[in-house]
């Protein structure tokens, strides 16, 4: 049976569909049966911008263990790159 949970994140970015590059501003992610990949379940992502209406996406299906896997490497290449890159802290105006 299909859960139909899914997270929501906002997002800031773009990703390469099948028309070229475009504007991205949500992630709609959830652990469920697939739509094209032979396993049984799959972390699913769907990259896609809301506010231009939603209608293209970039998605990808990934086993439990990649899924996990790329959130290490995620977050080893923030940690490591930020080190490298520090962004400047911005000072609110009053």
């Amino acid at each position: 049976m299909c859960s139909h949970i899914v997270e929501k994140a906002a997002l800031v970015g773009s990703a390469k569909g099948r028309k070229g590059w475009m504007r991205i501003d949500t992630a709609n992610v959830y652990f469920d049966h697939p739509y094209y990949s032979t396993l049984d379940h799959v972390l699913a992502i769907d990259f896609t911008n809301e506010g231009e209406g939603g209608r293209d996406r970039v998605a990808i299906e990934l086993s439990a263990e990649s899924a996990r896997a790329l959130v290490e490497r995620i977050l080893a290449a923030l940690a490591s790159g930020e080190a490298a890159h520090p962004v400047p802290v911005q000072v609110a105006a009053e």
